[in-house]
């Protein structure tokens, strides 16, 4: 009581020197004779004089929101080390739950200037836009001749006479690390032999050249070579015969990829190169990826790379940038107000990126000119005229008729230096081909050359090469605009490369393995930043002889199996299906190590004394609560058995705010209590685990002499780790049992175990007693949840106690709606269950936020309704199915080709259980194009309605797809939104794919909004003359639609395809199983299918100010609450159950690593520990470890130590200042929001460190920008990425 009167006070003081502020605020602008004399420069009329006390008045009020912060900071100061628990829940008779109101404040409070940036006006408009550009094309694929998807292109003898035209062909080889083979297969079979020929035949002529871009694959041949061909790599890469173009550890896919691994692998790549090699790429090369993303020039250009080069742009497009020779521009951020973000983008015009395709328009003649395809070899040109080889008898006819296509390409561009390609997938792999290549073509350069009156100079060069040569031309410094080069903004989604064979099923296309990479992700950026603090700490406390420093190379592991995974293959799910499981394999690994990793670091930051700190691999001090079995597994979670002794959890947050979470656990007994760390008591609710819409997770068993645990009933808990044997008990020790019953709520509902063909287990009788043999007990199996607040990347130490009585936990209640339907149910005991045959009524779910409704016959989402608002909404859930074309062309991995005409169909709603109606069309389109068929399910659904004090959720069971949406009755973000879950299989399918589509009330018209990479957003536009597929684009996070009042956010934990096709609507592509393929070069279809769980966020707003000026522009931004949502939804807290079972268990406390509260617009995207420069110490014969011994490292086995296995005392601190919109209202949030206008000292971030130095760099830390500075104090302007290289100890 006496806190609240504390609190109470604060909070009248904030209002009363608010209130002060503002009267002296007016009082000096009205009577201060010093302000009225700094305004003497303006002239002395009204206008003038008003306009200069607005600035006056501006600046205050920027002054007061600085003092107002200061006073809430330190009231959150002095309420955090409190009364900080949530307080218990309440369960009035014959009434909800209801959570009392938070002790704690809550603030709201965004500075004025930080709401400009979203409202743009700065600047000036591009001279191309792409959304203009979409809607002013025809798209009508007329025949261009022997350009098929071009023009005729003509030109005068004369044009070059006062300016020779200056050609340099770029020898390449494009290596796919993993597609049709796997990457090591890939290498051993073709890239290695590549990298070999290379350094043997690029020595034998200094005027060779060659580019590489795939550092995945360059540093494995690396390991393989000797220090004699490593330097020589060095040799040609410092004379400019090699270049390193881009530097990633591959070529990402641009649709599918998050922003966080799109750097992280950027910068792995460039580490790399920069330790092994000592060079930093200049230019940019992505042929192949599948449409591109204007995150990716943003993140070059930061990089420090001056130009780049795309290929895969839909090809009317390229035809109509070459018509108007704006194939080559500057590609500008669509937020940015100046041109800091400009880089310059070369697009090549022709249809693919091998020989007959990039020397010319006609591929006939251009593929005379690929001498790996002279007779005799193993590919010939499918145009029936073969290559010749060049002799002195015929150098001149075929150097005219190169010349020829050199200078039709050239018209295209708007200079007279032209770049030509020379290669394809995995070429130069033999001698020969590098002989017959630079023979032939070196012949006719040099006849090119000799003749003065063709006014040519051809030559080899490398990507930057061109760049270096058309900048000179030009006259300008490298990364400057060209003269009359075109601003372009926006991105190439999306990509169709032949008449309406769009590439937007690889959108969805394995989407187990996307939801897989963002787990894997999400786990990355945990260990790297808890494994940073962790070995802060440790060296500040002199104990770092003591941590575990090899799990640095865990790390490096990690990074590069994620980067490996942002192949434009294979998150793409493009891949052959041995390569999808070596990827599989590989992300399962590198998830495992960093669990690994997290309970390492976080078991030295919990322990109150950090001497008592042993590291053992063998027994560790911390559990996880979930693991994998397969790589094609859904997780299992951990049982934690309670007995009288109190089980210690330890939960971290990885997110740099403070959050209130409701952390699931799984028990084995309903008598169960949790408290904190001190000892209070925290709400929590219990509730059943369910295996299937009737049947909850039974008993377990061990059955003795079975090679593995198994279950009373099918599917069930599982004890992990022990393979039993005849006559022997279990241990006695085990505490802990696994659950096939993931987190997630779709997966904790339907996640099956093992499979047991000859025997169906009985519940446990006396003659199946351990003494009767063949059966031994083991307990329940339920989920407690607790309500929590976690520190900011902080860990938090909770309890679990076993109590017998007093006050129970309450227990959540469940109605189960049969629908007629003749099938079983297995009751719970701990939990109330009520059983009704028939279908429900219409009901609702609320929270103190929001009410949804949803249909009692389907148990899908009706409408929303916000708190303090009596209009409801509509928002309206239906699955559909699309099919394919019964065509030649059908739907493959990359593409969408869906069968049938437009029209409104579908059975009536009793006969066919179409789930909901659809909205009319808002207009006949002009391109007849196909519509989905209503899912049909074969049986009615199971409708499962649970509500409890923390949560509630509604669970419908379909044949393919069961669906959980669950509100949380908590204050704070949690509580704000729905969680959707979507449980999809669809492996008896056949050319079907599934799609979940939301419909509303929401006049949006033809616009729509999506993410690109979970970066910026990019407004979309429903395009009438254009086929259905062509609607879709890649949402890696988030898509929402809006009108005047409203905005309803779908947010994504694993990237999909997304498309509104009618007004109001939000289409998502679940998941996709296709027979055939199509015709791409897989040579297989989509058929290996898995379980996935999808998961969604789905966010109503109200907007308030919205503009429809604003709403027309290309540009848009989330909320700040949308923002802080999704980092909700992809970063959940992870739960480590401490795993000793000692009487005297070591003091644990919670670990909070931040000393003040960030700005809720600033996001830590990594604290990235750096590579060590391991050497040889001076006359030592160890391994030294920056400037001290390796601790861990002794001569007898420092050969064996990789030099990439050791981590330095520097780490990369990568922060984003999000751009957000202030027109969504922002009331009753209940959780803490400041914003600071870009300002942030890190010298006192991060509690007991010390910032030993800080260095802006580049993105990727290639380059200083400006010296170091004993200043730790740093500004952002929004939507900026910032590296800093820091010290801390």
């Amino acid at each position: 009581m006496k806190l609240k009167k504390q609190v109470t006070v604060c909070g009248a003081a904030i209002f009363c020197v608010a209130v002060f502020s503002l009267y002296l605020m007016l009082d000096r602008v009205q009577h201060d004779p010093t302000r009225h004399q700094s305004g003497g420069n303006f002239p002395r009329s009204q206008i003038s004089v008003l306009q200069n006390r607005i600035e006056q008045l501006e600046q205050l009020l920027e002054e007061n929101h600085e003092i107002i912060s200061h006073i809430k900071d330190s009231v959150l100061e002095l309420t955090a080390h409190a009364e900080g628990q949530p307080a218990l829940p309440q369960h009035p008779l014959n009434g909800s739950w209801v959570l009392p109101a938070e002790s704690r404040p809550s603030f709201l409070s965004v500075s004025p200037q930080d709401c400009q940036f979203a409202l743009g006006g700065k600047g000036q408009s591009p001279d191309l836009q792409m959304l203009a550009v979409y809607s002013l094309l025809p798209f009508d694929n007329q025949d261009g001749g022997v350009w098929k998807q071009g023009f005729d292109i003509t030109y005068e003898p004369n044009e070059w006479d006062t300016e020779p035209l200056q050609v340099f062909v770029v020898p390449h080889s494009h290596n796919d690390p993993g597609w049709i083979k796997t990457f090591d297969k890939y290498y051993y079979d073709q890239t290695q032999h590549i990298l070999n020929s290379m350094l043997l035949k690029m020595q034998e002529d200094p005027r060779r050249r060659f580019i590489w871009s795939e550092i995945s694959f360059f540093s494995k041949w690396w390991d393989n070579i000797s220090a004699q061909k490593r330097a020589a790599v060095r040799r040609l890469v410092g004379n400019g015969q090699l270049e390193m173009v881009t530097g990633g550890w591959v070529m990402p896919d641009e649709a599918n990829s998050h922003y966080f691994a799109m750097i992280d692998q950027l910068i792995e790549g460039h580490q790399w190169l920069e330790k092994n090699i000592g060079v930093t790429p200049r230019s940019g090369w992505a042929v192949d990826p599948f449409g591109y993303s204007s995150t990716m020039p943003y993140l070059l250009k930061r990089s420090n790379l001056t130009a780049m080069l795309i290929q895969r742009v839909h090809y009317t497009i390229k035809k109509h940038f070459a018509a108007t020779q704006n194939l080559e521009f500057m590609w500008r951020q669509t937020w940015d107000p100046d041109s800091s973000t400009d880089i310059l983008c070369h697009m090549m015009p022709f249809y693919s990126y091998d020989v007959p395709h990039t020397c010319g328009p006609d591929p006939k003649i251009c593929c005379q000119f690929d001498f790996k395809r002279l007779p005799g070899g193993r590919i010939n040109c499918p145009w029936k005229v073969p290559p010749r080889a060049i002799t002195d008898a015929n150098v001149a006819e075929r150097a005219q008729l190169l010349l020829d296509q050199y200078r039709k390409k050239s018209k295209l561009y708007r200079s007279k230096v032209l770049l030509v390609p020379l290669g394809d997938d995995f070429r130069y792999d033999k001698p020969q081909e590098w002989d017959a290549q630079f023979l032939n073509y070196q012949r006719i350069f040099d006849f090119l050359n000799s003749r003065p009156d063709l006014h040519v100079q051809a030559q080899f060069g490398t990507l930057s090469d061109y760049f270096d040569a058309l900048y000179k031309k030009v006259g300008i410094v490298p990364g400057m605009r060209p003269p009359g080069f075109p601003v372009l903004t926006g991105d190439f989604f999306s990509y169709a490369d032949r008449e309406d064979h769009y590439w937007t099923g690889y959108f969805t296309s394995r989407p187990f393995y996307k939801s897989l990479d963002r787990v894997l992700e999400s786990h990355l950026r945990g260990a790297e930043i808890l494994y940073s603090l962790a070995l802060a700490h440790a060296r500040r406390a002199s104990a770092d002889g003591r941590y575990p420093l090899s799990d640095y190379a865990l790390l490096t592991n990690a990074r590069r199996n994620l980067g490996l995974f942002q192949h434009h293959d294979a998150i793409a799910g493009t891949a052959k299906e041995a390569v999808a499981v070596d990827y599989g394999v590989r992300l399962l690994h590198s998830l495992t190590n960093l669990k690994r990793v997290i309970i390492n670091a976080a078991h030295y930051l919990v322990l109150g004394d950090k001497d008592t700190y042993h590291h053992n691999p063998a027994a560790p001090f911390l559990g996880m609560d979930e693991t994998r079995s397969t790589q094609d597994s859904l997780p299992e979670r951990t049982v934690i058995k309670l007995d009288t002794s109190p089980r210690f959890l330890v939960v971290f947050n990885p997110l740099e705010q403070e959050r209130l979470s409701v952390v699931p656990v799984l028990v084995d007994t309903p008598h169960v209590r949790v408290l904190s760390e001190e000892g209070q008591p925290l709400p929590s609710q219990l509730s059943a685990v369910w295996n299937s819409a009737t049947d909850v997770v039974p008993d377990v068993y061990q059955v003795w002499g079975a090679p593995q645990p198994m279950c009373a009933s099918l599917p069930s808990c599982t004890l992990p780790g022990h393979t039993g044997s005849p006559a022997l008990p279990l241990p006695h020790n085990t505490r802990s049992h696994s659950c096939r019953t993931p987190r997630s709520p779709c997966m904790s509902l339907f996640s099956r175990g093992p499979t047991v063909p000859s025997r169906v287990f009985a519940p446990l009788t006396p003659s199946h007693s351990p003494g009767a043999g063949g059966w031994l007990r083991s307990p329940l199996c339920l989920q407690v949840s607790v309500l929590a607040r976690l520190p900011a990347l902080g860990l938090r130490v909770l309890q679990l106690h076993k109590f017998l009585d007093g006050h129970a936990t309450p227990r959540a209640s469940t109605r189960l709606y049969l629908h007629g339907r003749d099938v079983p149910v297995r009751k719970p005991e701990a939990v109330p269950l009520h059983i009704f045959p028939a279908a429900a009524d219409d009901f609702c779910l609320e929270n103190q936020h929001l009410q949804a409704c949803f249909l009692g016959r389907t148990g899908l989402l009706q409408s929303l309704r916000q708190a303090g608002e009596q209009q409801v909404h509509r928002v309206s859930s239906e699955f559909l199915v699309y099919g394919t074309r019964t065509s030649k062309d059908k739907s493959g991995a990359y593409l969408f080709l869906p069968d049938g005409e437009a029209k409104v169909q579908g059975p009536p709603l009793e006969a066919s259980l179409q789930l909901c109606c659809r909205t009319v069309l808002r207009q006949q389109p002009q391109h007849s194009y196909p519509s989905p068929q209503p899912y049909t399910p074969r049986d009615p659904p199971v409708v499962r309605v649970m509500e409890g004090p923390l949560f509630s959720e509604v669970s419908s069971y379909y044949q393919h797809v069961q669906t959980v949406v669950r509100i949380y009755n908590v204050p704070g973000v949690e509580g704000l939104s729905l969680d959707v879950s979507c449980l999809v299989d669809i492996r008896d399918h056949i050319n079907k794919e599934l799609a979940l589509r939301f419909s509303t009330d929401i006049e949006s018209d033809d616009t729509f909004f999506t993410d690109l990479n979970g970066f910026q957003i990019q407004a979309r536009r429903y395009q009438r003359k254009l086929p259905l597929q062509a609607n879709f684009y890649p949402m890696p996070a988030m898509a929402y639609i809006q009108d005047m009042q409203s905005r309803l956010t779908l947010l994504t934990a694993q990237a999909l395809g997304v498309s509104s096709l009618h007004s109001g609507q939000l289409e998502v592509i679940l998941d996709r199983r296709l027979m055939q393929d199509d015709n791409r070069g897989l040579g297989q279809g989509l058929k290996d299918n898995k379980r996935t769980c999808n998961r969604f966020r789905l966010l109503l707003e109200r907007r308030s100010t919205a503009n429809k000026v604003q709403d027309e522009r290309p540009i848009s931004f989330p909320s700040l609450l949308s923002h802080i949502t999704s980092v909700h939804l992809n970063a959940e807290a992870l739960v480590m159950p401490v795993a000793l079972e000692k009487p005297a268990l070591p003091a644990l406390r919670s670990f909070v690593p931040l000393a003040t509260t960030l700005p809720c617009d600033f996001h830590i995207l990594n604290l990235r520990t750096l590579q060590a420069e391991v050497s040889y110490g001076p006359g030592a014969v160890g391994l030294w470890w920056g400037s001290f011994p390796c601790p861990q490292c002794c001569a007898s086995h420092s050969s064996s130590l990789q030099d990439d296995s050791l981590p330095s005392a520097e780490a990369a601190l990568i922060l984003h200042r999000k751009g957000f919109d202030c027109s969504l209202e922002a009331k009753n949030l209940g959780f803490n929001c400041t914003t600071s206008q870009g300002k942030l000292s890190l010298g006192g971030l991060f509690q007991g460190l010390e910032l030993g130095s800080l260095q802006p760099t580049s993105l990727t830390l290639m380059y200083p920008l400006g010296t170091a500075s004993n200043s730790t104090n740093i500004h952002l302007d929004p939507m900026e990425i910032a590296t800093f290289r820091i010290r801390l100890g």
